[in-house]
């Protein structure tokens, strides 16, 4: 891979991987663009590897919030007062609610890195799934805040991050989706997307670098990968920075009409075999 196609990849996973337009499926998309072969171990590899630069950007914009969460856990870990403390409890339903995920993940890994690339599968969840995200921006009360947020809650949007594995879906507009239909404001479930985001793109870099580390050397080159994840973790600070101020006066309609718009392209290309599904 040439650096200019690792900087191009880069910025635009740094730049989807939070906002609800799947960074999986511009990723798979722009991959197939440039000649690659999307189901290939080492390009599988590399796209889930450089959000991690999209992670680390979300681990220090929300810092603050995680050092009082981590603070919290290991309190209560050896103190039975500071269990019955809400960011205690809080920190405990984000891991709670990153559990599916992996199980998912781990369960169904092959068909995600294979099967469900193909561009049809892109460009209909991208369509699908807009209509998921414009029900709940619709009819969500957004009656509650982080406060009544629940361990019920974090686990039901954990299960629908699954959705995420799906590329075109967005993991973002999963969580988002069903934390508005659970009555969440759009500003507390995006932060709650972001958390629940943390621990399933961490274990998905390692086991990708660990299992695919040769495959990447050989293939893509770890120097393009590299550069990728710091361009992804550049873009993606802004990008985080700009959802929340951006969801809190707001809602899903740009991002559903760019979906529709996008899926129906994709689909016109590779019906018309303008490109091939992989």
């Amino acid at each position: 891979m040439h650096l200019w196609e690792a900087v191009l990849l880069g910025a635009i996973e740094g730049f989807t991987e939070f906002l609800p337009v799947s960074s999986t499926g511009h990723l798979t998309i722009t991959e197939k663009l440039m000649g690659y072969s999307i189901d290939d171990p080492d390009i599988t590899a590399f796209t889930a590897i450089i959000q991690s630069g999209a992670v680390l950007a979300t681990v220090i914009y929300l810092r603050g919030d995680l050092i009082c969460l981590l603070r919290a856990f290991f309190a209560g870990v050896g103190s039975s007062s500071a269990r019955r403390e809400r960011d205690f409890r809080f920190a405990l339903f984000v891991l709670a609610g990153s559990i599916p995920i992996g199980i998912v993940g781990l369960t169904f890994k092959d068909e995600i890195e294979t099967t469900l690339r193909s561009l049809w599968f892109v460009g209909g969840a991208l369509i699908l799934f807009s209509g998921v995200m414009w029900w709940a921006d619709r009819v969500g009360t957004q009656r509650r805040h982080e406060g009544d947020i629940t361990l019920r809650d974090t686990i039901t949007i954990g299960i629908a991050q699954c959705l995420a594995l799906i590329p075109g879906v967005s993991r973002s507009g999963a969580t988002m989706s069903t934390g508005l239909l659970l009555g969440i404001d759009r500003v507390a479930v995006t932060k709650l997307s972001f958390f629940l985001a943390i621990p399933a793109l961490v274990g998905a870099t390692i086991l990708q670098t660990v299992s695919e580390f040769d495959n990447i050397a050989n293939g893509v080159g770890w120097a393009p990968t590299i550069t990728a994840t710091v361009v992804s973790f550049v873009v993606g600070y802004a990008a985080v920075a700009w959802l929340l101020k951006f969801i809190a006066h707001h809602g899903l309609g740009i991002f559903i009409a760019y979906r529709l718009a996008l899926g129906s392209l994709v689909l016109i290309l590779v019906a018309t075999n303008t490109i091939s599904a992989t």
